[in-house]
């Protein structure tokens, strides 16, 4: 993207579904989406939404709240999803491995801000806010085909 956010209202769990599938569509192997905002603002709902519509999975995603870390694969590629909400230090992204994913997975990562300087300069950095009907979506930094993809019919 370039440095102007780009920001959506989705009213509805649907619509973030919705969104989550359009971005699956989107990226490419060595993407990163780091999903930030508070507790219940869709992060988990968008992750779990592409990680199905991905893999064209239909079973339970579950959350890595207490693993930390949630692995998919596919023939063609792997999904990191991460939820480093728990993490006390950046260096414990080392330990998960989440570094070594970085650059070729495909990686979720909630809670990017334990990362410290660790984060990938090259992400795709999606806030989230919780709004009395629905929730924006704030989108910033990455790649500017994404942005065109996303406001594309």
């Amino acid at each position: 993207m370039n440095d102007a956010p780009l920001s959506l209202f989705l009213p509805d769990p649907d619509a973030t579904t919705g969104f989550a599938e359009r971005m699956a569509d989107l990226v490419a192997p060595g993407a990163c989406l780091l999903l930030s905002g508070p507790i219940g603002a869709g992060k988990s709902h968008f992750a779990r939404a592409f990680i199905r519509h991905r893999l064209g999975y239909l079973g339970d995603i579950p959350s890595p709240t207490f693993t930390l870390v949630q692995t998919y694969e596919s023939p063609d590629e792997e999904i990191w999803h991460a939820d480093l909400y728990r993490l006390t230090h950046p260096d414990e992204v080392v330990e998960l491995g989440l570094d070594q994913a970085i650059g070729h997975a495909i990686c979720l990562i909630e809670w990017p801000d334990r990362l410290g300087e660790m984060a990938p300069l090259d992400a795709l950095n999606l806030t989230f806010a919780s709004r009395a009907k629905g929730r924006t979506v704030t989108l910033t930094g990455a790649n500017p085909a994404l942005s065109k993809g996303l406001t594309d019919g």
